[in-house]
């Protein structure tokens, strides 16, 4: 086995519904080096992070060979799976998700995030589009030979108001979930998902393992575990906090002169 797929396969056990995975993302090898240096078992990118560290917007305005170049050397820096958040899969066609897939295993990867909005507004893809997208990604992966973990993410959540986040809401997610994971996803990202009752029944309901973002009004991980979520990632918080000490810190030394 290469140390790649031993990495993908080490990967994919830490998945565990009632002990989940903690993804302090990152964005580039010098971020990778830090948080490996903590104890982490694994390292994921946040696309928003990459593209603001790079000077873009996100979705998909930062170049797929500058972020596949960054993932390169990111890989290159560590030796923990990494996992790398490809956004909407960079393509209108399901095709062109599979030839990104390609790249990123080639650079080294043993997983990703898909996304089903469009990158350029955030609307929803229907359902049999983006199964299309995840279908066409499962089968470049496996002509790759590695045991990629494909999280797909659903926006559900990220494109309702925090009033319309009910039952009704949370069913259309994971409609949509058991059809990506026929489709051959292996895992489920729900961000903006925040209450603990229906996050519990996500966690129990859903076909996948469950990931959930860490953000404002999120239950701490210890409860989120309870809950049964497989997997935890912070997303931008830990770039945005690093960037405020960052500007604290040259305000500080400024003032003090």
């Amino acid at each position: 086995m290469s140390r790649q797929n031993q990495l993908a396969e080490q990967f994919r056990a830490l998945h565990v519904r009632g002990n989940p995975l903690l993804l302090f993302n990152i964005w580039d090898p010098g971020s990778a080096r830090a948080v490996a240096a903590s104890g982490a078992k694994a390292l994921a990118l946040g696309s928003w992070s990459v593209a603001a560290a790079n000077g873009h917007a996100d979705g998909e305005r930062i170049p797929l060979d500058f972020a596949i170049g960054n993932l390169q050397r990111i890989v290159a820096a560590v030796d923990l799976p990494v996992s790398i958040d490809l956004e909407s899969g960079y393509g209108e066609k399901p095709d062109d998700v599979a030839a990104t897939v390609t790249r990123a295993i080639k650079a080294g990867a043993i997983g990703c995030n898909l996304e089903d909005s469009f990158p350029q507004d955030g609307r929803l893809r229907e359902p049999a589009d983006n199964v299309r997208r995840l279908a066409r990604a499962r089968a470049a992966a496996e002509a790759a030979g590695v045991a990629f973990f494909i999280n797909a993410r659903t926006d559900d959540f990220m494109q309702a108001p925090a009033e319309n986040h009910n039952l009704a809401l949370l069913r259309s997610a994971l409609e949509r979930g058991r059809a990506y994971a026929d489709a051959g996803a292996d895992g489920l990202f729900i961000p903006g998902l925040v209450d603990p009752a229906l996050i519990e029944r996500a966690a129990r309901e859903s076909a996948l393992p469950l990931n959930i973002m860490k953000s404002a009004g999120a239950p701490s991980l210890h409860r989120l575990g309870e809950l049964g979520v497989a997997r935890v990632s912070h997303g931008p918080g830990p770039y945005r906090a690093l960037m405020k000490h960052l500007e604290d810190a040259a305000r500080e030394a400024l003032i003090s002169g």
